[in-house]
């Protein structure tokens, strides 16, 4: 176990590269510290230092700071802390502060899954190669930066090599795709056929697995395994799940190749159901153009809805009203390029829907909104807030957006998400809060 005894202090040759790479990547000196990582053996073991490195007077300052060996499950500490994913370095013992803080601390130790420093720059990878248990590693190949993790795979799956070496650095760490390759030569040649797809593009393990065992797309049995997500969390779907708890995966293919989501097929359903079709038809169930019969049924829910007792219809507007009456501090209308306006009215879902296309106006939002389970909102641009832009329905339960599209069910631009889910979410959601409901 490598202790602060067997710390060696920063060889001269390191220094002198980590100058030279810190002068190419921070040309200009800045107060802000920065982090190089490089590889050495001490007590026998080969370890990976991390160096932070700051400038001030005119001084160039560097220290080592973590210490990983590759067989400890502790990591060497010294002068620095993570809080929530943000790195800070305390600088008091090398001058550059007056007061000492928590960050200024003699060497220590924590566990080593908690404290990663993969993103230091790696300054002498080629040092490794010169190991002859790691000689034959292809480490010079590796294209990620958890190297010392790398290494530790290879001591137990030396078959990652082949891996990198297909230019597949990605899934060289993963014990599945290795303990898979070691069963199965037709699985590696199918990961060499599609690396370049592989390398490109984000797929979950189980999509591999998946795409290689049915023979279909990656990005199609990523498609569905997305579907599948979504799906599995408790409060999505209920009633789809019901009616198709018996072949819940046949509907997850539907949906993946019609290109539509559950919410659509959800109001598509409740049209089915409100107008008495028989839902263990199959025509009915999985129609081969639902886009097409999906309007269809929504027109013929949304005419037989207009034919209710027009008493009732008064109620509910009634019963509409005071709720948003109630819930009116929920809207933003502050400085930002966006504002978030609550839902007046049935009507004003109406206008809604016929303005952007979608359900919102001809399905039950209406009365959920009335009896509290959801309300909808309307995000507009702060220089047409009268025009018609997205949609949001939010979880009075759960206290999040259950869903957020813009014209024909498209999903809004980055930064209109970014206002609903960073600005306008959490204001909404402490405006619920204080109203102690």
């Amino acid at each position: 176990m490598i202790t602060e005894e067997n710390i060696k202090p920063i060889p001269k040759n390191i220094i002198t590269k980590i100058k030279r790479l810190d002068k190419i990547s921070n040309p200009t000196p800045s107060g802000n510290t920065r982090f190089y990582t490089y590889f050495t053996k001490f007590k026998n073991e080969l370890c990976s230092v991390t160096v932070a490195v700051r400038n001030k007077y005119k001084k160039w300052y560097s220290k080592q700071v973590v210490v990983h060996g590759i067989h400890n499950s502790d990591v060497l500490l010294r002068d620095i802390s993570q809080t929530m994913g943000f790195i800070k370095v305390g600088w008091y013992r090398d001058g550059l502060s007056k007061y000492q803080t928590w960050h200024d601390y003699d060497w220590g130790t924590n566990n080593d899954k908690y404290f990663q420093m993969n993103t230091a720059t790696v300054v002498n990878k080629e040092y490794i190669l010169t190991l002859k248990k790691y000689k034959y590693s292809a480490i010079d190949k590796y294209e990620n930066t958890d190297v010392l993790k790398y290494l530790r795979c290879y001591e137990k799956y030396p078959q990652c090599e082949y891996l990198v070496k297909a230019g597949l650095s990605k899934l060289a760490t993963s014990k599945q795709v290795l303990v898979k390759c070691s069963k199965d030569k037709m699985f590696c040649k199918y990961l060499y056929q599609n690396r370049d797809e592989i390398q490109k593009e984000y797929f979950y393990i189980p999509t591999l697995f998946k795409a290689y065992r049915e023979n279909k797309p990656l990005k199609e049995a990523q498609k569905f395994l997305d579907f599948k997500k979504h799906f599995s969390i408790k409060e999505n779907f209920r009633e789809l799940k019901e009616v198709f708890k018996k072949d819940l995966d046949k509907l997850l293919v539907y949906l993946s190749k019609q290109n539509i989501d559950g919410y659509s097929y959800e109001d598509y359903l409740q049209a089915c159901q409100f107008l008495g079709l028989d839902m263990k038809i199959e025509k009915n169930r999985f129609p081969h153009d639902f886009k097409h019969w999906h309007d269809i049924r929504i027109d013929e829910y949304n005419t037989a809805k207009a034919m209710k007792d027009k008493k009732e219809r008064q109620k509910l507007y009634k019963k509409f009203r005071k709720v948003a009456s109630k819930y009116l501090s929920l809207q933003n209308e502050k400085k930002d390029n966006y504002v978030c306006i609550i839902a007046k009215s049935p009507a004003d879902l109406i206008n809604e829907g016929e303005k952007l296309n979608h359900c919102v106006g001809r399905m039950n939002y209406d009365q959920k909104f009335a009896r509290e389970e959801s309300l909808i909102f309307f995000v507009r641009n702060k220089q047409q807030p009268q025009t018609p832009f997205v949609t949001l329905e939010y979880s009075l339960k759960n206290h999040k957006v259950l869903q957020c599209y813009g014209e024909h069910d498209s999903t809004p631009e980055d930064n209109v998400l970014n206002f609903v889910n960073k600005i306008w979410l959490p204001y909404a959601n402490r405006k619920l809060k204080s109203m102690a409901i």
